[in-house]
């Protein structure tokens, strides 16, 4: 009993691979046309999307018959889908580029920014919180000392000293960075 098993797989396995050879004499040439039409031209994506497309109608080959519906359909609707997958794959992760080419489209690098941006947070930081205030509101604010007057609730003359000390402060950090938990202070 085991043998006829075997022989009724083996003849199975062997009309399966018939029917798909017959398939690919079949289909593979509209196929790969409709593929390279899919890629814009890409002759060798398009190859392998019709090669990925056989393979899964081999997985299938049983249920490829013209009484359940359209073969070359199914196919197409096959190709279809592993292109459109492909486009989308490509979309999910970073372009590939050649090592040679690698420096052109390569992320800026942003650490000096980084590293920029937290030194003059810790100098802001060090200031006396008026002078800082004074700072940020006429220098990262763009505004004049009579508006930061009024905001501040001080004269315009005190804007004016406040932020001639804060720049002084600042001139004295980027000259000599202090040490870290040092506070810059200066008196008004």
């Amino acid at each position: 009993m085991t043998e006829r098993v075997q022989s009724t797989r083996r003849a199975s396995a062997g009309d399966g691979d018939r029917r798909l050879h017959d398939l690919m004499g079949t289909y593979q040439r509209s196929l790969l046309k409709y593929a390279q039409q899919l890629t814009g031209g890409d002759t060798a994506r398009a190859e392998d999307v019709v090669q990925e497309a056989f393979l899964r109608a081999w997985t299938h080959i049983d249920r490829l018959t013209d009484d359940r519906g359209s073969v070359l359909g199914w196919l197409r609707r096959v190709v279809h889908n592993l292109v459109m997958d492909g486009y989308r794959a490509q979309k999910a992760r970073p372009t590939e580029v050649e090592i040679e080419n690698a420096g052109a489209v390569a992320a800026p690098d942003l650490t000096t920014d980084v590293v920029n941006a937290v030194f003059v947070e810790q100098v802001l930081n060090g200031l006396w919180p008026q002078h800082r205030d004074a700072l940020v509101e006429t220098y990262l604010k763009g505004r004049t000392a009579a508006e930061v007057s009024a905001a501040l609730g001080v004269p315009v003359g005190t804007v004016k000293s406040r932020v001639h000390y804060a720049v002084r402060a600042v001139r004295a950090a980027l000259a000599d960075p202090p040490d870290r938990g040092e506070r810059v202070l200066v008196a008004a």
